[in-house]
């Protein structure tokens, strides 16, 4: 094998588990770090490795997927005839050693030999993504890191979809994808161990992130910007005037689905499904407390304080000879 053990999983509390997962770059964690993953940024994993956000709830989706493993590594073996055995142990690459692995289990098939096992649970909207021979690619970034930390030949993804319908998958080694991980998980890595930002990107845990490391502004004070800024003003605004429109066609969109379901709470197209219910709450009236208790509401007023943002894109003449578009990207290649 070509990991090490880092520690034995049996009798390890979530708290510690999740301090050992910061020790290093997981399987989940490779689709993040490439710049795939639809659910967080590259940014937004280096906060939690640094420590400086914490780790998201488990949702429910996760946690089901944890409660039926077991069922779905059972059904594998019963419709293979591959025996799966777990592995109670987070492993860590010997020669990466910023590589951790979780894995589900680990099995012996006669053709490939040594190979992964990975037990997956999957949405009925999502079915798609399963079709044929196709797994989503976040999956493979996962499995694929596995095998760079384990040395083994292939993977085996079982997935139980909808609740009722299961497939599974086989997933070969594949070396220049695994050299494609390790070069991206290395250069994220060191950006952990150095404690350097990656570079901005959309998600909004850049923009909180961006907005504690610099709370507040120097009055009056001014900087020159670098003519790369004009293209980033353009983008903004042509985002901005794209953003106007596509609000407008949702609330007509909105607008004309209310009006068909009037008084009705939903309304059904086929498997599609328009909600529109009476939902009751308990809000407090600051107007009418103010009103009713001025004295109270002077007492108990806090001064806070935000920095606002607003961009003006420059003339022609003062964006200077650069006119190429140099965005900041982080982007699989």
């Amino acid at each position: 094998m070509a990991a090490v053990v880092l520690v034995s999983t049996e009798g390890l509390s979530h708290e510690e588990w999740l301090a050992y997962r910061d020790l290093g770059i997981g399987g989940s964690d490779a689709s993040v770090v490439c710049g795939v993953n639809k659910y967080k940024s590259p940014l937004e994993l280096w906060m939690e490795k640094t420590g400086q956000k914490e780790p998201e709830e488990v949702g429910e989706s996760a946690y089901w997927g944890s409660r039926l493993e077991s069922l779905i590594r059972e059904e594998f073996t019963i419709r293979t005839g591959i025996e799966v055995k777990t592995v109670k142990q987070i492993l860590r690459s010997k020669e990466y050693p910023f590589m951790l692995a979780n894995l589900d289990g680990v099995c012996l098939c006669p053709t490939h030999g040594k190979c992964i096992f990975e037990a997956k649970t999957a949405n009925a909207f999502i079915a798609g993504e399963w079709d044929g021979d196709a797994v989503p690619r976040e999956y493979i970034l996962q499995v694929q890191h596995y095998l760079c930390v384990t040395g083994y030949n292939g993977a085996y993804i079982a997935v139980l979809i909808g609740g009722n319908e299961f497939h599974w998958k086989f997933v070969p080694r594949d070396e220049e994808l695994i050299s494609m991980i390790i070069r991206y998980e290395r250069d994220f890595w060191a950006h952990v161990q150095d404690d350097i930002p990656l570079p901005p990107d959309g998600s909004k845990a850049c923009g909180e992130y961006i907005k504690r490391r610099y709370p507040n502004s120097i009055q009056l004070s001014q900087i020159k910007l670098p003519n790369s800024a004009a293209d980033l003003i353009r983008q903004y605004n042509q985002a901005d005037e794209q953003l106007e429109i596509a609000e407008e066609q949702k609330n007509k969109a909105a607008n004309l689905l209310k009006q068909m379901l009037g008084e009705h709470a939903i309304g059904t197209v086929g498997d599609g499904c328009v909600k529109w219910s009476t939902v009751t709450q308990n809000r407090f009236s600051e107007k009418l407390f103010k009103a009713e208790q001025p004295e109270v509401h002077e007492k108990y007023k806090v001064k806070s304080s935000y920095r606002r943002f607003t961009v003006k894109e420059p003339t022609k003449a003062d964006e200077g000879c650069n006119t190429q578009n140099q965005l900041l990207l982080w982007k699989a290649g």
